[in-house]
């Protein structure tokens, strides 16, 4: 992924963002058989740390990041393949990410002298623990689809792989989209921001959420409509 790939990337999920009638979640994938993300473009970093201009302003790494954490829409990584490095950043920038059997993810920075330099060291021990986020950042290893899973680091591993894989993560996404994109937002909001400050911040953060909810026209509809029957069921 270039410099001017982030910033093309940034300038689209600014759109999305915007949509919040139309659109209520948002499915990353890669657009290469067998790949997700590769990597951060190297042509673009050693430029980069010569000085030098690479194909676009770098900062857009850093605006589709904040994005993908902070847009309403919950964000997830659909990983049909190799999501390494900055790919692997990106996917840990979404909300959630879902992998098909040939996903394979990691940090491979040490290896070529460096370390991850989008967020890998911060956003994936968060993720999976500080002990096995040290470990696969410290170490550059590389985990297949199963033990990505049993790591926390893929919410699901779903059946086939190209379109059948994407058409497979957009059917898993249905579980977010069947319900109010108003509740939605403030669930991803809730988790998101919560985890950034102490609990009793995101305790507070939560009340808040749940009190503009509730008050709304759309929650007293649908509590109105379940009035008696119970809470609805959810697969």
């Amino acid at each position: 992924m270039s410099f001017a790939g982030m910033n093309e990337l940034a300038e689209h999920l600014e759109q999305l963002a915007g949509r919040t009638d139309d659109v209520s979640v948002v499915v990353l994938t890669g657009g290469v058989d067998g790949y997700f993300v590769a990597h951060a473009d190297l042509d673009d970093l050693a430029a980069l740390a010569r000085g030098e201009p690479g194909t676009g302003d770098p900062g857009g790494w850093g605006r589709a990041m904040r994005l993908l954490e902070d847009m309403p829409q919950p964000t997830v990584a659909a990983i049909d393949g190799q999501a390494w490095g900055g790919g692997c950043e990106i996917a840990l920038a979404c909300t959630m990410r879902v992998g098909s059997e040939r996903a394979h993810l990691g940090q491979p920075e040490v290896a070529v002298g460096i370390i991850p330099g989008a967020g890998g060291s911060q956003r994936l021990p968060r993720l999976v623990g500080g002990g096995v986020g040290a470990e696969l950042v410290i170490s550059g290893r590389i985990v297949e689809a199963e033990e990505a899973l049993r790591l926390g680091l893929l919410n699901a591993v779903l059946p086939g792989a190209g379109a059948a894989f994407v058409d497979a993560a957009v059917e898993w996404c249905g579980r977010f989209t069947r319900h109010s994109p108003a509740a939605v937002f403030a669930a991803k909001r809730a988790v998101v921001d919560g985890l950034k400050g102490t609990l009793g911040e995101g305790l507070a953060l939560e009340g808040r959420l749940f009190l503009g909810l509730n008050a709304s026209d759309d929650a007293q509809q649908r509590n109105a409509a379940t009035r008696g029957e119970g809470v609805p069921r959810v697969e």
